[in-house]
């Protein structure tokens, strides 16, 4: 399947308006096509800023919001995003308090750790009903916030 784009502009975002996102999600569901679009989704956002503003996307309150209301919708989204292209990490700055240094994003150590938990046990949950093994991707989704999870979390879940 071709990778899959939602275009957001600031309409969009200032009055929560989810229609870019339900009209791409809604028929993936509907036409359970759910395992071929598995990390083919990604964000186009044209949020204008004031000239000098250094702020990332992720640091502007109304699109972190934005965000906010669409996970609380599809929280298990990370299943769709494109990995590889940094869209699980972009997502993860949206929810998780952070900050940028000269390293790259810092995210607040307690709060990713309760972010991840809270998405490995919500995609465990979600890709057993749907029939898709679990165990390696959520693995792998770990790893990219720089965690291990040992094969024993598996077996208490």
């Amino acid at each position: 399947m071709a990778p899959i784009a939602i275009a957001l502009n600031s309409n969009h975002i200032n009055t929560l308006d989810l229609s870019p996102a339900t009209e791409v999600i809604e028929p993936i569901l509907a036409e359970g096509k759910l395992p071929s679009s598995e990390q083919q989704l990604s964000f186009n956002i044209d949020y204008p800023r004031e000239v000098g503003d250094p702020r990332e996307l992720s640091e502007i309150p109304e699109v972190r919001l934005w965000f906010i209301r669409l996970d609380s919708r599809y929280p298990w989204l990370p299943f769709l995003l494109d990995w590889k292209e940094g869209e699980f990490a972009r997502y993860s700055a949206m929810l998780v308090p952070h900050q940028f240094s000269k390293e790259g994003i810092q995210y607040n150590p307690e709060a990713l750790e309760i972010f991840l938990m809270h998405k490995i046990f919500v995609l465990g949950d979600w890709l057993k009903q749907q029939g898709i093994p679990h165990q390696s991707r959520l693995k792998s989704m770990a790893q990219l916030l720089g965690y291990d999870l040992d094969d024993g979390l598996f077996e208490i879940f």
